[in-house]
């Protein structure tokens, strides 16, 4: 009988014990068995690079590790990702920004328009092509017939510009 025979007749004499030991900690049978799945490929791999003298426990170990990442990753998604329709609507923040946070929105966006309007046209082209319609420094430049550096230079001179009416207005 080959090595890849016996590991496979290994794993299929242990699969149900297994089984209900990844399904212990994961708390999901599907969960469980895709741990299961993952844990076969990688002890058929390890057991490609290496002789191991007690297969089973290391299998084992694979299952019990996969299994308890799994249910950590599980956890954080739940609540991360939670059913936002199961919350009480009372306690939901509302996505609105508040009042205070509109008004300082708005002084800013003031703020900026100002800095824009007092740059030089090329400059302000340059900005607003960068840094709002996402246009890439090698477009800019050749719409503007210049270098991409003197179109780098323009941008990064705009949002100094742009960052320190921000500044002057605090």
């Amino acid at each position: 009988m080959s090595q890849q025979s016996e590991t496979l007749q290994l794993f299929l004499s242990h699969r149900s014990e297994l089984l209900r030991q990844a399904h212990r900690i994961t708390r999901d049978r599907a969960q469980a068995e895709d741990v299961l799945q993952e844990a076969w490929l990688r002890f058929r791999a390890a057991l490609a690079e290496r002789q191991m003298h007690e297969p089973l426990s290391y299998l084992s170990r694979i299952v019990r590790n996969l299994a308890l990442d799994s249910a950590r990753r599980s956890g954080l998604e739940s609540r991360l990702f939670h059913n936002e329709s199961d919350a009480d609507p009372l306690q939901v923040p509302s996505e609105a920004p508040s009042q205070e946070a509109a008004i300082i929105s708005g002084s800013e966006l003031r703020a900026v328009e100002n800095a824009l309007a007092l740059m030089p046209e090329r400059m302000r082209v340059a900005v607003r092509m960068h840094r709002i319609e996402d246009i890439k420094l090698k477009d800019i430049a050749e719409q503007l017939g210049i270098s991409v550096t003197s179109a780098h230079g323009l941008v990064a001179e705009g949002v100094a510009r742009c960052r320190r009416a921000l500044r002057d207005k605090l």
